[in-house]
This record gives C-alpha cells, structure tokens and sequence, in this order.
C-alpha cells in the first residue's frame, strides 16, 4: 500500500524535516500547520514538502490544526534565515510559527436592545432605562446601566421581564481599515517630491493591471525634524489604495505610543501594533486578521517581520541604523536585513528610513544597489540646532558633580524662557559602581564579570546583564564596617538627584527604560514632555530615538565620550549615530535650539565632525577606515561564543576548534580569547572571531569547520552570530 509522504518540519532546534505519511481522508498542502507524532508525544509542524512514495511503513500526520498556513514566501524565508545564520531551520520555523492556546477561548459579547414590551412593574429606574432603549439600538448592558444611571441589576431583571432581549455581537476589529485619504497636513515641497520618488518603488499588486513600480530598496535619509514619517505615511496610503499591506518596524515599543497616535492624526484609525507587550489573544486575533488581509497595516519590532501576510507591498524600517534590529540570543539575525530578503520574496518595495544610517546601508547606497532619496532640510525652513562641545578639562566643576557651569547656566537662561531643557547621559540607575572606602571592596554581580549598578530609586545594586538584584547594604559585607559604601560614577538617577538640588523650584522627568510602570507610565511621561508639562528631562538613549518635543530647546550631552573607549570597530559611528539623534531632539518646535556636549576630548574626530555638523566627511573617512581594514561592508565577520559552566571545558573547546581552523586564503580566524565580559549568567565565555574577504562563502567555510570539529557535549555551547553587533 503507497500513501502520499509529507514531510514535516517541526519548531525545535532541529535541522531537518521528518516525513510522515499522509491518511487518505487527509488532504494537505505545502505549508498547512499539522499535528504529528514525535517520539512517544503528539507535537505540531509545518508540511515543508509534499511528495509520492511508499509511505506505508511510516508514523502518520494525526491531522491539520486550524490556523493559518506558511505562505511560500514566508517558508523561503525561514530558509533563508536558517542558511545565512547557520541556525537549525526549525529554530527559524518558531519565529514564524504561533498556535493558538486552547485556554484562550473567546467569549462571546452580548448586547442588548428594547422588545417593545411593558415592564410589568415600572419603577423609576427602570423608567430610565425603557427612555433609553426606546431608540431600538443595542447597546452592551454596562454601556445601558451607565447611560441610564442605573445599577446592572435593574438590566438583568429587564431581560428577565422580556422588556429587553439579548442579541451577540461582533467581534471587535483587531484594527479598523486606515483612510489613506483621512485630512492631514499638506506636504513640503521636498516631502512631497521625496513622497513621489518613493511611491514609484510601488510594485503593482498581481491583480492589477498597469506598469508595475520599481520595487527594490531605497534609503531615505533626511535630516532630524525634515519629516521622514510624514514621507513615507504618504507611500502607506497609496499601498493602501493599491490594496497592499504595510508593515512600517520600529526599534523600540517605547517609540510605538506616540507613533500610533501620529498615524491615526494622519489615517483617522490606529494602525495593529505587535510587540511583546501585546497580550496572547490579541496578538491570534491580529495573525489571523494579517493573514486574511483585514489588518491593512502592521507597526511592530522585529518579530512583526515573520507574521502571515497575504498582500505584503510595502516594509519600512524606521531608525534603520539602531543596534536593537539584531537579535543576539537563539538565531542570531538583524531584522533590517531580513527585511531586505523578506521584501525580494515578497516583491516588496522596502524604505530604510534614517537621520544617520548605518554605514553598511551608505555605502549599498553609494555603490547602486540601493537607491537613495535625501532630505537635507528640516521641515518649514526650520534650523538644526547649534552645537558647541563644552571642554571639561577647562571647566571647574565641584566634587561630586557631574552639571559644568557652563551647562547649568544655560539650563537657567532656557527654563527662564518658558522653554524645556533635556540632559542626556546613556547610563541607567544611579552609580555603575559601588565600592567600600575602607578596604576597596567592589560589589560584583555573583553571576557575570560586571559590576552591580547602584538604583537608589529602589535601594538596590543590580546587573543589567542577568537582572541578578539585592539590596544595598548599610556596612560593608567585605569588612563589615558602616556609612563607607560609596557611589562611583554618574547614571541618570544621580544626574536627576543633582538637577533637584541645583533647581528645586523646577519640574524634573527622568526617562529609563528600567524604571517602574511598564510602557503605559513611559507613554504617559513621553506626553507630558510633549505637552510641555515639565522644565527638565533626563534621559538615557530611550529620548533620542524619534521623539517630537516641540518645547524643547537645549539639548545637554553628559559623558559624551563614554562610547569612545570601546574595543567595538563600530564604537565611533554608534557614538556618532547616538550624539547626532539625542542633539536633533532640540528645536523642533517653532524656537531655535541648542546642544552643549560636556567631553574631555573635542578634538576627537567624532566629536568634531558633530559640532562641524559635517556628517558628510565623518562618514567618508569611517567608511575609508573601514575598507582599508577589511572590515563590514568591504569584509566579513562571524564570531563564535563558546559557553560553559566550567572555566576550562569552554577555554579547550575554544583551543581544540582553533587548532582544525584551517583557514584557507581570505579567511582569518582569530582567538580564542576570554570575551570581554568573561561570565554571563553563571556561564564562561570565550570568542573566536573570523574576517574574511567579501567574496569568500563564509556559512560554507563555518559548516566545513565547525563538521571537522569536536563534538559538544554537556552543557557546553556554541552560538554562531554572523555579521555581529556587539563584541562583548
């Protein structure tokens, strides 16, 4: 007997599908969701492949689950990612693949409406509801009891009556069709002439007829404030009325709050938003509304890359350069670039949206593979801010402050205005490091090679590595004695702290990603700033990212030169990136604005290409320093992390990998060596880096390697991270 053998690839860290034979009654189809048997469990997967044969003699699909199936595109794309990262296929599939939970059962909402019938007893307060029902419309019943003063018991007794008659109602809409042709502002010229070039990238959908766009990828680069958004919210609304599907990725889902309202100033409706603040029945309701193509438009972080659309056209990658794109932990992937590959699959148009792209991007840009589209200008003729580097060295600032002069008097001339100032320092809590004065002892996260971080907000030392937590001592655990503990260096608790001391009479938000209230009390703080309800912000990285204040004025950079120092090759184009977007926060509104940028080094060509505002010749030599080096865009890199609970199974793990290198020409392996942060989460690291030339099939020579190398046993690891962003 011959069955139909369907081939199975199931969500787990394996690298190939199983094959299953297909029952007669079942009738499936490459990439529907199935229920499979896996050793002595029931487990679901993925039909990866259909084909003929003896499948007699084989395990059978115990049937389809209801959801959504893998779309061709979207299955290539799990193989695309699985290839290029050297990661199993079925650890690429679980991205890409959600069943719904059988708790999670929706139930039913029902409204109720006026039969027409008498109360057989008439009270007052039934009165009120029979005058309000007498309009025939349904209503939920706490809507009713609300409208007519009433408790629910007095509903519940006129359904009871037969006064009022249940009737279920629809289903909300995960998100309601935007209007592409909503009223909003008109655009600038050069909005709208970067608008137009844009649109052009439009493919056309496969239903229509006409020229089809250009597709492909496109950099927008323009100036902070020259409007970017409104640019492309123009693209969105055409793909709308071409019946495509946006999906606009964002870097943080402290960005969505006031994103999702400046979308729905422009198309009247929220748009779907996806991020891992959105609870489990909703995220179902919004997969199945993208895969049917109800929800038009999806703004989300990276994972909204691998939702089930139906009629994707366009993908906009806001804040295209920010490091957040990349995934560091499980497959290691930068979702900018996988929003490239899903846009090919997809025959996509893609916008990469950037104040101050990433070189990478640049320099695909200047080489023709992507086209770019420039917008030099801030919108209505506004000015970008002035900036000015204040020379710590010069300035004489007291023991134990962090506020220059200088900065603290302009600080006073901008709040005397009217007008808000905004002090930004990239350092959480409230001191990276407290020691003992008595016998030097550091207080060490017990877990990882880190120093623990003051938070005197909540009286505790913690690691923003493991998330490890215990409170501040009083005396000294090292030598026991009191009041010698000391706080060493500046976050932006203790910045706060000195803000309030130098100006009491003013009002101070702090913004931090760690600090309590989730993303509801950080929306909230982000629209007081906005509303002009505070004098002064401090701020980590969070308010440099895509945020509109329009009364703030002065921008003050503290430690400007804290990213400087790094091993990282990118260090000087992050740091670069980062001053550049906190300094462009300044001025947006009608007044002119300002930046001060305290640092010990101003002739620093980072810094001094910002105070210049030549971004132009900044890139230029970074991308040169970068070519003559070999390094990304011209070279490649890959960097494996061995991992171990003992020291040295992971540093011979590390040696025996090196000594069957074998690197042909073009391919340097460096290491192993200690990482930089040698023990994170109770497991020793040590790093093998490799360079190779642009042309050289880097995954091919991986594969070969790591085949010829030892095997892993224990809890010993090996994670591959091609193309890394961080080098710790």
């Amino acid at each position: 007997m011959t069955a139909p053998i369907a081939d199975v690839l199931i969500p787990l860290a394996l690298d190939q599908a199983y094959s299953y034979a297909v029952p007669p009654e079942l009738a499936l189809q490459e990439g529907d969701v199935v229920q499979v048997p896996l050793g002595p469990r029931e487990t679901v997967g993925v039909v990866w492949a259909l084909r003929d044969g003896a499948g007699s003699n084989l395990r059978r699909v115990s049937g389809r689950i209801g959801v959504e199936a893998l779309s061709p595109a979207l299955r290539r794309l799990v193989e695309w990612i699985a290839r290029y990262t050297l990661a199993p296929k079925g650890s690429a599939l679980a991205m890409a693949l959600r069943l719904p939970e059988e708790s999670r059962t929706e139930t039913a909402k029902v409204g109720v409406r006026a039969t027409g019938m008498p109360p057989s007893r008439m009270t007052p307060a039934r009165g009120k509801v029979v005058a309000v029902a007498a309009d025939g419309a349904v209503r939920g019943k706490r809507a009713l009891a609300l409208e007519a003063g009433v408790s629910a018991g007095v509903i519940d007794g006129l359904i009871d009556d037969g006064v009022l008659e249940t009737v279920a109602l629809a289903p909300d809409r995960v998100a309601e069709p935007p209007d592409p042709d909503h009223p909003h502002d008109p655009l600038s010229g050069p909005q709208a002439e970067a608008a137009r070039a844009l649109i052009a990238t439009l493919t056309a959908p496969p239903a229509a007829g006409g020229e089809a766009g250009e597709g492909g990828v496109t950099l927008l680069e323009g100036v902070t404030g020259s409007g970017k958004t409104e640019v492309y919210f123009e693209v969105v609304a055409e793909a709308l009325r071409r019946g495509m599907q946006s999906l606009v990725l964002m870097p943080e889902i402290a960005l969505t709050a006031q994103f999702l309202d400046r979308f729905a100033k422009r198309f009247g409706v929220r748009p779907a938003a996806w991020h891992s603040g959105i609870g489990g029945r909703r995220r179902e309701k919004i997969r199945a509304g993208v895969a049917s193509g109800e929800v038009q438009v999806v703004v989300g972080a990276r994972s909204a890359l691998f939702l089930p659309f139906a009629k994707l056209g366009l993908i906009v990658v806001d804040e295209e350069h920010e490091g957040a794109y990349k995934q560091d932990d499980g497959v290691c992937y930068h979702a900018r670039d996988m929003a490239v590959v899903r846009g090919k699959l997809e025959h996509a148009a893609v916008v990469l949206a950037s104040a101050t792209p990433a070189i990478e991007t640049r320099v695909n840009a200047e080489r023709g593979r992507y086209r770019r589209v420039v917008m030099p200008e801030r919108f209505g003729g506004r000015r970008l801010p002035e900036i000015r580097a204040i020379d710590m060295r010069g300035e004489k600032v007291p023991r134990g402050r962090y506020l220059s002069p200088s900065l603290v008097a302009a600080i006073a001339e901008t709040n005397g205005r009217g007008e808000q100032a905004l002090l930004f320092l990239n350092r959480r809590g409230y001191a990276p490091l407290t020691l003992c004065r008595a016998c030097g002892h550091r207080y060490q996260c017990p877990n990882c090679s880190t120093w623990l971080v003051e938070h005197r907000f909540r009286r505790a030392l913690v690691c923003h590595h493991c998330g490890h937590a215990e409170r501040r001592p009083e005396a000294c655990t090292e030598c026991g004695t009191f009041d010698n503990l000391t706080a060493c260096g500046p976050g932006v608790e203790r910045i706060a702290e000195e803000v309030a001391a130098t100006f009491p009479d003013k009002r101070v938000i702090v913004l931090s990603s760690d600090f309590p209230g989730g993303a509801e009390r950080l929306r909230a703080e982000l629209q007081t700033v906005a509303d002009g309800g505070c004098d002064i912000v401090v701020g980590t990285q969070l308010v440099a990212k895509g945020h509109n204040f329009p009364h703030l004025t002065l921008v003050g950079v503290l430690d400007a030169d804290i990213g400087l120092t790094s091993g990282d090759p990118r260090a000087a184009e992050r740091t670069f990136q980062l001053l550049q977007q906190v300094t462009g926060r300044a001025g947006r509104g009608e007044k002119p604005g300002r930046a001060l940028v305290q640092t010990f080094q101003p002739e620093h060509p980072v810094i001094a290409a910002l105070i210049s505002g030549d971004a132009e010749r900044f890139y230029a030599e970074e991308t040169a320093a970068r070519e003559v080096a070999g390094l990304p865009p011209f070279g490649r890199l890959a960097a494996l992390v061995i991992s171990c609970t003992d020291r040295e199974a992971a540093e011979a793990h590390g040696r025996a990998l090196a000594r069957v290198a074998e690197p042909p020409p073009g391919v340097m392996v460096l290491g192993p060596a200690e990482a930089p942060l040698a023990l994170v989460r109770g497991r020793y690291r040590f790093r093998l880096l490799v360079k190779t030339e642009r042309e050289i099939d880097l995954q091919g020579y991986l594969r070969d390697w790591l085949a010829r190398g030892p095997k892993v046993r224990g809890n010993l690891r090996v994670g591959i991270d091609v193309d890394p962003q961080s080098f710790l």
